[in-house]
């Protein structure tokens, strides 16, 4: 029998939350990215490729994912977009210093990433994304990398004063498209072949 990887989580209450200047969004929805990624970004460079971060707490020995929700109901995996020809470990490290690291570089997390848990798609500059792109598509739009990010015991995360930081338990993630949409309601299927070491300090 192949045995499971496994995957250490502390207590969210290890972790240690300050605030720091506001990140502006540079689109009020989803629409308005598309639109923005059409025009700057898929003209000129091509393909858009974005990377996210998986981050793993746990609560009352069940693993939470930390989201950061935008306004009252737009939440998301903390990442984003990769410079042309940047590596997908360093821009990831980039984008979460960027959106979760304080502004003193002692304090910055060592980001440790792992594993990349899933590929999302978009064929065409539309809100849907799939697990693989459609054998029609010759020039995807965007494609999507979610990778585990393995956090030390302790942490310090400076969330942005216009976003909040929410640990959602994976049994609310899990079949919940309407709350979270397909990509982040489907992380609990992702991460089913890990083995979690709930550890208590």
């Amino acid at each position: 029998m192949v045995s499971s990887p496994v995957v250490n989580t502390y207590p969210l209450s290890s972790y240690t939350f300050g605030t720091k200047e506001p990140k502006m969004e540079k689109d009020t929805s989803v629409a308005d990215r598309l639109a923005r990624m059409k025009v700057k970004y898929y003209m000129k460079e091509g393909m858009r490729t974005s990377v996210e971060a998986i981050l793993l707490v746990q609560e009352h020995n069940h693993p939470h994912i930390l989201l950061l929700q935008i306004g009252n109901t737009f939440c998301k995996l903390p990442g984003g977009r990769l410079k042309p020809g940047e590596n997908e470990i360093e821009g990831l490290k980039r984008k979460l210093t960027s959106k979760l690291g304080a502004n003193s570089p002692a304090l910055v997390p060592d980001w440790q990433i792992g594993e990349s848990v899933a590929i999302w798609w978009r064929p065409n500059f539309e809100t849907m994304m799939y697990p693989y792109c459609p054998p029609h598509i010759t020039k995807p739009k965007e494609c999507k990398k979610l990778f585990l990010v393995h956090l030390s015991e302790k942490e310090y995360f400076a969330v942005p004063k216009n976003l909040k930081l929410l640990a959602v338990p994976l049994f609310e993630l899990y079949d919940n498209v309407q709350r979270y949409g397909p990509v982040i309601s489907t992380i609990p299927q992702q991460l089913s072949r890990f083995q979690f070491n709930m550890i208590s300090i």
